[in-house]
């Protein structure tokens, strides 16, 4: 029961743009990740090392992270033009 109020309650913060986001952004892919949301930003940056873990398991480079309150409009954006 705890959990599934918890998850409203972030929920509730996101659609209102009140929610904690992590945001990663790489220079190899150049790209920017967002990965969320979450009630709050202790919670964003414990989560924080597991997204970069995966990003150099994928072998991204560059890495550089940020938590922050907001909505994102997309979760990946690749800025590589081709």
């Amino acid at each position: 029961m705890i959990m599934k109020l918890s998850e409203i309650w972030t929920n509730i913060l996101d659609f209102l743009g009140q929610a904690w986001w992590v945001e990663v952004l790489t220079t190899q892919p150049k790209c920017t990740y967002y990965f969320g949301p979450f009630a709050g930003a202790g919670e964003a940056t414990v989560a924080m090392s597991g997204y970069v873990e995966d990003l150099q398991a994928e072998s991204a480079q560059g890495i550089k992270t940020q938590v922050k309150r907001f909505k994102p409009d997309r979760l990946t954006i690749e800025d590589d033009v081709e």
